[in-house]
């Protein structure tokens, strides 16, 4: 690095300095500066002060002035502070343009820190229901970055996106297709995200206010999509993965790629959910409250209270989904998934999603450590997962 260059030269400079002023060698510092004291420092006159039974002021002063600046050097200036320390200032222009020149060279700051650990990374992870606004996308361009970096220096990174395709608003949607008389087919002209998002479901959340029905209705739903074999999962199925293949669009278009897309239906339906469920209440980690705003539903203990785990309807809550897809992260529950390419394809890399019905192959997508990048106002639900 440029720096390092520029503090290599200082800690010559003064090793030849001190020689031909027949100083003696003592074991000096140079580091880079606080701001506004040039951009290396060095204690040396501190440290030559006893040896020497002189000021470390005056030794300063006699050192900048014996400094000699070698042709095409870093160091254009070197000054004495009242303190005693000695201060370097880099010829800007040469220290500007190597820094350009080195950083641009291939492999650049790249290291095996990682060690070939491998990682996973979720983002995204947006319900299909919808086009991607700015918030969703602020996630995207993070997540997308933290990944490249941690490939740079030796990880093994795989990176995830977590289609929530069983939630509230999954079921909102279908319920203005089955019932509000929305045609699944968008006007001409409008890609299927903007239309699902800008138009079904904004009337179909409008309607809930003159038609308090359609709540019970919008409970059907959920059942529905929560249960594989019926006619509603495979609409969900349907409907999500038109949304889902226009918000990747979106995101190939900024050069984002991802390793696996993963369904929260899924997780629900290969019975991980099930299974860690039946642990928490074995291990008393979940309640079933019998009165109160809760009654009917399964709460866990959290920092600011408790929070609903599985609803008093039987559904599961986003946190619920959460957890067992947490622990297959991890490698912590046996794998249910295979994996199959994504269907629509992306560019210049492969794309797995998983699978339920067999097809496809297993793979090992099992991480040492995981990363989620997500909304900070989701900290309390992570925390409990």
């Amino acid at each position: 690095m440029t720096l390092r260059r520029l503090v290599d030269e200082v800690d010559r400079g003064l090793a030849r300095t001190l020689k031909s002023m027949g100083l003696p060698r003592v074991e000096y510092s140079v580091e880079q500066s606080r701001p506004g004291f040039g951009d290396v420092s060095s204690n040396v006159s501190f440290l030559l002060a006893g040896r020497v039974g002189r000021n470390p002021r005056q030794i300063s002063r006699e050192i900048a002035a014996s400094y000699g600046i070698l042709p095409d050097a870093l160091v254009h200036r070197v000054a004495a502070h009242p303190s005693g320390h000695l201060n370097f200032f880099a010829d800007l222009p040469r220290f500007y343009g190597l820094t350009i020149r080195e950083s641009s060279a291939p492999g650049y700051g790249s290291s095996d820190l990682g060690g070939g650990r491998r990682l996973s990374l979720e983002h995204t992870s947006v319900n299909p229901n919808k086009p991607l606004h700015i918030g969703h996308i602020r996630n995207v361009v993070v997540g997308d970055a933290v990944a490249r970096m941690l490939r740079y220096v030796g990880h093994d990174v795989r990176v995830l996106n977590y289609v929530d395709d069983s939630g509230l608003q999954v079921a909102d949607i279908l319920l203005g297709f089955i019932h509000l008389g929305f045609a699944e087919e968008p006007p001409d002209g409008e890609k299927f995200d903007h239309y699902c998002g800008g138009t079904v479901y904004v009337e179909t959340t409008r309607r809930y206010e003159e038609d308090r029905t359609l709540q019970e209705r919008r409970t059907e739903i959920m059942r529905g999509i929560e249960d594989p074999g019926s006619e509603i999962a495979g609409m969900a199925l349907r409907v999500t993965g038109r949304v889902l293949r226009c918000q990747l669009e979106t995101c190939w278009r900024l050069g984002v790629r991802y390793d696996c897309l993963n369904f929260e239906s899924q997780i629900i339906h290969s019975g991980l959910w099930r299974s860690i469920f039946e642990r928490l209440r074995g291990d008393g980690l979940i309640r079933l409250e019998a009165d109160g705003r809760n009654a009917g539903c399964w709460v866990i203990r959290a920092r600011d209270g408790d929070l609903v785990l599985v609803r008093s309807n039987g559904t599961a809550t986003y946190t619920a989904k959460d957890i067992p897809y947490a622990a297959w992260k991890l490698g912590l529950v046996e794998d249910p998934f295979t994996y199959v390419p994504y269907a629509a394809g992306q560019p210049d890399r492969a794309l797995w999603q998983t699978a339920l019905d067999g097809s496809g192959a297993s793979r090992d997508m099992a991480a040492d450590r995981t990363i989620t990048v997500i909304d900070s106002r989701q900290s309390g639900p992570q925390d409990i997962v």
